[in-house]
């Protein structure tokens, strides 16, 4: 089995470890063998009964590349891959999450497009990038190395959120756009969800969640919850919010009714990217601050 060009092997943290050759085929061998000896452990880990988990324990943990040392969002596909993006540039990638491989990376354009972007998302076949300044870049996927087309809607809430995540809720058919900072007063007692109907053109397309900021907290000693990315757990169809800088994690109904609120393991530096698996891996990434950018992977339920 030869390793596909342009694919690269992930440094593990947790699951077991691969060595990269440098010997043509003989290294494609090492890479393939370490790959399967890694789906396999996380396989045997979630197979393992729920007295013997520690939810905090991480099943992987990989190490990514530079050109995602400021990794700010990450999605899933309807199939089941997981997508990332950096902060500045219009670029995405698909990251094997289960062996550690980015397996490609695609662009926005034929010229490199910036902005502040801070969450991912994906519908049906379509891919939404959000910036902070709440532009929705729309866009279809592309092949290694494509440039794809794409389009630009101004939701013109940059005055009053400061956006920081973003998923997609089919129950609603609505792009969930969390809010990390809000522009105004009345709203600053509250953890903002601003939802999107991708259905409706006039002005009922946009409501808004307000979840008390104290319902959040609840009996952590957090001061406040910034919520750094937002993701829909598939089997309830709950919002699960994620703060790097409260290293929070916080579930609530799509009412807005607080399930849950605890805190990450300290491991994480900088929080900035969720995403749940249908067989309920919970994959969180973390930006590069004081150690290399990382996705690591936990049992969800």
């Amino acid at each position: 089995m030869r390793t596909p060009a342009g694919v690269a092997l992930l440094l593990a943290l947790v699951a077991a470890p691969g060595c990269r050759d440098t010997r043509g085929q003989a290294a494609s061998q090492v890479d393939a063998n370490a790959l399967a000896e890694r789906e396999a452990r996380l396989a045997q880990s979630l197979a393992r009964g729920d007295s013997a988990v520690d939810r905090d324990a991480p099943l992987a943990r990989w190490v990514l590349p530079s050109a995602l040392a400021e990794i700010s969002g990450i999605a899933l596909t309807p199939d089941g891959r997981l997508l990332a993006h950096n902060d500045e540039t219009g670029r995405v990638f698909e990251i094997d999450y289960r062996r550690g491989v980015v397996v490609k990376q695609f662009l926005l354009g034929k010229q490199v497009v910036h902005d502040d972007f801070e969450g991912i998302t994906t519908a049906g076949d379509r891919i939404f990038l959000l910036a902070s300044g709440g532009k929705i870049y729309e866009f279809k996927e592309g092949k290694e190395g494509q440039a794809v087309p794409f389009t630009i809607t101004d939701s013109r809430l940059g005055r009053e959120c400061e956006f920081e995540g973003v998923a997609f809720d089919p129950a609603i058919n609505s792009l969930l756009m969390a809010c990390k900072h809000v522009g105004l007063k009345s709203l600053r007692d509250f953890v903002v969800i601003y939802r999107w109907n991708l259905s409706d053109t006039g002005q009922s397309r946009l409501t808004q969640l307000r979840i008390p900021m104290a319902e959040v907290i609840g009996t952590n000693e957090w001061k406040h919850f910034t919520p750094s990315d937002i993701s829909v757990d598939p089997s309830t169809g709950n919002y699960v919010l994620v703060a790097s800088q409260e290293r929070g994690l916080v579930t609530v109904t799509p009412a807005g009714a607080v399930v849950s609120s605890r805190s990450l393991p300290t491991t994480h530096d900088m929080a900035e990217g969720l995403a749940i698996t249908k067989d309920s891996i919970l994959i969180v990434s973390d930006e590069m601050v004081r150690r290399p950018a990382t996705i690591t992977l936990y049992r969800w339920r």
